[in-house]
């Protein structure tokens, strides 16, 4: 089957896009109203738990579509453990030290490392001048962010909780290379199936930890935890794969440059966050080199 033909973004998909944009970046806000409550164990296998029933009824309707071999199954665990699992606890974990604007600011450094691992494991997404200069970029501003405190407070909590996120984006960037590999599962379904797969993992841990005492969890709180599962985990992997398919990952990416933006700004705006000079700083560095990094090298002309 020939692939899909991207086609040129309507208003709507536009407008799709930048929807997308400001769920994900809402996303850390809601992590730190609820997770003082449910703690980091919960707060991840109740989202996870809510955002795959979501997408069951997608999936269903669509045909579900279930790997036959023992070693793709495996290969699914695998990246169930790095692709949701342990980043969502990792950020959860991290949001309970320091703000939701500085956690979506070094998330987003994902992709900057996802270009290095596509660089050794590819054939076809080497580093060209453009990515090199975006991940020089990424890195400037990380070091903005984290360099001074890693040096003066070494084993502080804020410190190490920075240093959780960069682990999770380091997982995203591993998650997303083996994900590349999967070809017999469409894209979809294969989000449904690594939801569930890491619904059991993070209820398994969540059991062996004990169950938080959901009677302490006010209003607020609980309205964060739906919203958690219901748009950023659930509806928005839908329209994630739907826009791909449609408008191209390239364009999507751009969009999603957006989210540190968005993420800082709705920390302090919404939870009254202050957002540091150096803050500032360090989401130019980031974001100048997420567009850097996507430039397309011009090709020589014949």
């Amino acid at each position: 089957m020939p692939p899909h033909a991207i086609r040129k973004p309507t208003p709507g998909d536009i407008s799709i896009l930048f929807f997308l944009t400001l769920i994900w970046a809402s996303s850390f806000v809601a992590i730190k109203v609820a997770v003082p409550f449910t703690g980091p164990v919960w707060l991840a296998g109740m989202r996870v738990c809510i955002g795959f029933l979501v997408l069951i009824p997608w999936t269903l309707y669509r045909g579900l579509v279930l790997p036959t071999s023992p070693r793709t199954w495996m290969f699914l665990i695998g990246v169930s453990l790095l692709n949701i699992t342990m980043p969502f606890l990792l950020i959860s974990w991290a949001e309970l030290s320091i703000s939701a604007g500085i956690t979506s600011l070094l998330l987003a450094t994902g992709p900057f490392i996802a270009l290095v691992l596509s660089h050794l494991t590819t054939e076809d997404d080497k580093i060209n001048i453009y990515k090199l200069i975006g991940i020089a970029l990424g890195l400037t501003g990380v070091a903005t962010v984290v360099g001074g405190e890693a040096i003066s407070n070494i084993g502080d909590s804020s410190l190490l909780a920075q240093l959780a996120v960069l682990g999770a984006s380091l997982c995203y960037g591993v998650s997303g290379a083996m994900i590349r590999q999967i070809k017999d599962v469409p894209p979809t379904r294969l989000a449904t199936i690594i939801l569930g797969l890491s619904s059991i993992e993070l209820l398994a841990l969540g059991f062996y930890q004990g169950l938080p005492d959901f009677g302490t969890l006010d209003t607020q709180a609980w309205f964060a935890l739906l919203y958690l599962g219901l748009l950023p985990t659930g509806l928005a992997t839908i329209l994630r794969y739907r826009m791909i398919w449609t408008v191209g990952a390239s364009y999507f990416g751009l969009f999603m440059n957006l989210i540190p933006i968005f993420g800082v700004l709705m920390g302090a705006v919404l939870l009254s966050e202050h957002v540091a000079v150096s803050t500032v700083f360090a989401l130019f560095f980031i974001v100048a080199g997420l567009f850097v990094a996507r430039t397309n090298p011009a090709r020589p002309s014949r």
